[in-house]
């Protein structure tokens, strides 16, 4: 079993923001930190095309997170070559991944990078994406601080288990969120609006397609209190607004295949809490 949790640094303040995340987690968790960097370029190219760069210390970032984190064990991995290739394996070895919305390249205005993005659509374990100037509240915090997306009534096994196991270690309440929209006029097979007796009945059907959804893991997570908010809304959008940071310490989604999907990518365009991206089977 897994008893770690990778975090990807490149010198970037959103990096720096993502090692402390990661190390409250692993404190938290009672898990090592292992802290990597990956170069692009060897240590003797470096030295003869680059004679005044000098790469961020991952040892130095250690240092400062001991100061704010003394409990922490952590240690330090330095890799070479591409970022996305060399970050993948480790995915597999660890409980979870941390990294930063963004890093030191990609272009000014994205809000997701590169090698998030390419992580987090391929990575075989658990990825959380933590965005910039995301700070852990001092203050008072909601009574649901763990949002969990959940997509037409379906709830897969490994997304669910997190979503509420993240909540449990938080001794906070679950917020479980529902986007489903009526039946579009415009699709081909209903040219007119719903009747209201049609409506009332997909109201009705929404939420006990939810509550069935949920019943088994509220059963095996008895302590976790669990607010169901379905949303007449796209779910990006709901998404998006439920990762306020008065209302969202930590968002759940999950990823099917290869690919992170519309909806997860605009989710993570916007959001403005960390969002863990759960890997599961079709």
């Amino acid at each position: 079993m897994p008893q770690l949790i990778v975090v990807g640094v490149d010198g970037s303040t959103d990096s720096r923001i993502a090692a402390d995340w990661a190390a409250t987690e692993a404190e938290l968790r009672g898990l090592r930190l292992r802290v990597v960097h990956v170069s692009t370029l060897p240590d003797e190219q470096l030295l003869t095309t680059w004679p005044y760069f000098r790469e961020p210390s991952p040892d130095a970032l250690v240092a400062a997170l001991a100061k704010d984190h003394p409990e922490l064990r952590a240690e330090v991995i330095a890799l070479t070559g591409e970022v996305v290739p060399a970050l993948l394996p480790l995915t597999a070895e660890a409980d979870c991944t941390v990294l930063g919305l963004r890093g030191t390249g990609g272009f000014t205005g994205l809000a997701l990078g590169s090698v998030a993005h390419g992580v987090a659509e391929r990575s075989a374990g658990l990825v959380v994406l933590v965005p910039s100037g995301f700070v852990h509240s001092r203050r008072a915090r909601s009574p649901y601080g763990v949002t969990l997306g959940v997509d037409g009534g379906e709830l897969p096994g490994t997304v669910a288990d997190f979503a509420f196991d993240a909540a449990c270690r938080r001794d906070t309440g679950l917020h479980v969120v529902h986007a489903w929209r009526l039946p579009s006029p415009a699709e081909h097979w209903m040219p007119y609006a719903p009747p209201e007796k049609d409506r009332g009945r997909w109201e009705d059907q929404e939420p006990q397609r939810l509550s069935d959804a949920l019943r088994p893991w509220r059963e095996k997570y008895p302590h976790v209190g669990v607010y169901e908010d379905l949303r007449l809304q796209s779910p990006a959008a709901a998404l998006v607004q439920a990762s306020a940071p008065a209302s969202a310490e930590l968002l759940v989604i999950g990823r099917a295949g290869t690919t992170l999907g519309p909806t997860p990518h605009a989710v993570l365009e916007h959001t403005a809490c960390p969002v863990a991206v759960v890997p599961h089977r079709t």
